[in-house]
């Protein structure tokens, strides 16, 4: 199989947007699994009996595992074909959402998504570095963009898990969309390849990491990206506590079916994510021509907006005000997702960019997965999810005084250092 001609710095070559293309739908295939469980709620704990806090904690092990393992999946797209950890990662996927569509336990079901966590440890990293390694400073955030759009579509997917599961059963979603992975794994092995520049640093030693440990030393002592962490693992905690209880906020604070409230935390409030991936990178690579700090304020002024958009939301009667705060929150908490990427390989090693972007999934995934669990424990102690958004909301502002911290530095000069190494 040829390997894709090497992309020049002014335009990338069509294969480049190829590969985006082709990675959306993995992409949008592991989130809609993420979102399916969220919306077939009542479905799951009517075939199999669970607490609240329990239902919580089907996400939160998944949120776990996925988080510890990133860094390691990082690591081997760093050191490895990033392709073939894709190839490798979707048809473990498609295997156990298979699975899972045979658990009649409880723990039966905790013990798939702890192996969906395994699976998908290593699809993002690889993912989100190889469209790097394609395309130029230029095009790098909306080519982001657009993957994570891939991702936003699939959570805006997750109303077909509840409604499947009324007109089926909770289990048919996850066989069909389980055998559809297997046949798209096998076409990607024909297809999906790796970028011909990253392969000849590799090489030339230029792009080859060291071994674990000293990748992690190297990216520990960098301050902006301490400061990364922090910033993703709070901006983690708010996305993810909405996610997970969104469905059943619509369904309990406005008396809607299960059917709806899906269509309106998914459909809707994904929906708005897909449009705020793409034009969060569309404005960060137009303003990056002008302000090198572009792909951080673009979010920071995302949150801005986002912050008081969702504590209306939480504090109104008013279903269709509800709707509207929280697509405005989900349209431009966004920006950050198209820009996390770009904000990193300005300010990690290039060598490292799988394994940086895995530690914040691994920060991102505990705490956030700590969040859900400790949603479900207010729950079951009668707290409103009202008073959770509104928390929130305040964490998202401290995520802005976060971000001012992280200091990028300029693709070229990271390039100058490595030579002068």
């Amino acid at each position: 199989m040829k390997i894709a001609k090497p992309i020049s710095e002014g335009r990338p070559a069509l294969y480049a947007w190829l590969v985006v293309v082709m990675l959306c739908l993995v992409g949008c295939l592991n989130y809609l699994d993420r979102m399916m469980i969220t919306t077939m709620r009542s479905s799951i704990v009517a075939a199999i009996p669970m607490s609240e806090t329990q239902f919580g904690l089907l996400t939160s092990v998944f949120l776990w595992v996925y988080g510890l393992l990133s860094p390691v999946a990082g690591f081997l797209a760093d050191r490895f074909s990033r392709s073939k950890v894709i190839i490798i990662s979707l048809l473990v996927w498609s295997l156990v959402t298979w699975l899972t569509s045979q658990a009649v336990t409880f723990e039966q079901l905790l013990a798939t998504r702890a192996l969906m966590g395994i699976s998908e440890a290593c699809y993002i990293p690889a993912a989100l570095a190889l469209i790097m390694d394609y395309h130029p400073e230029k095009t790098k955030s909306l080519a982001t963009g657009i993957h994570m759009g891939g991702v936003m579509f699939g959570q805006s997917l997750g109303f077909i898990g509840g409604w499947l599961a009324e007109n089926h059963s909770w289990n048919f979603a996850f066989k069909v969309f389980g055998g559809f992975g297997i046949v798209y794994a096998m076409l990607l092995a024909l297809t999906l390849r790796d970028s011909q520049s990253a392969i000849q640093k590799s090489g030339e030693g230029i792009n080859k990491p060291t071994g674990f440990a000293g990748a992690i030393r190297k990216l520990l002592r960098t301050r902006s990206y301490l400061f990364a962490i922090l910033y993703w693992g709070l901006v983690s905690i708010v996305g993810w506590l909405v996610v997970a209880w969104l469905p059943t906020y619509f369904k309990e604070h406005f008396a809607l079916s299960q059917s709806m409230a899906g269509v309106y935390s998914t459909g809707y409030f994904h929906s708005a994510s897909l449009a705020g991936v793409l034009l969060g990178g569309f404005l960060a690579d137009r303003w990056s021509r002008h302000n090198p700090r572009a792909r951080v304020l673009v979010p920071l002024y995302g949150l801005l907006i986002g912050a008081p958009a969702i504590f209306l939301a939480s504090n109104t009667a008013v279903l269709s005000v509800a709707i509207g705060c929280f697509m405005l929150y989900a349209l431009t908490r966004t920006f950050t997702d198209a820009n996390m990427m770009p904000i990193l390989s300005m300010i990690v090693d290039a060598r490292y960019r799988a394994t940086a972007y895995g530690i914040l999934n691994m920060f991102s995934c505990i705490v956030g997965g700590l969040g859900i669990y400790a949603g479900g424990m207010l729950r079951d102690a009668d707290v409103a999810l009202s008073a959770m958004f509104k928390v929130a909301a305040g964490l998202m502002l401290v995520c802005v005084v976060v971000l001012r911290y992280i200091r990028t530095e300029p693709v070229e000069n990271q390039v100058l250092n490595q030579i002068e190494k």
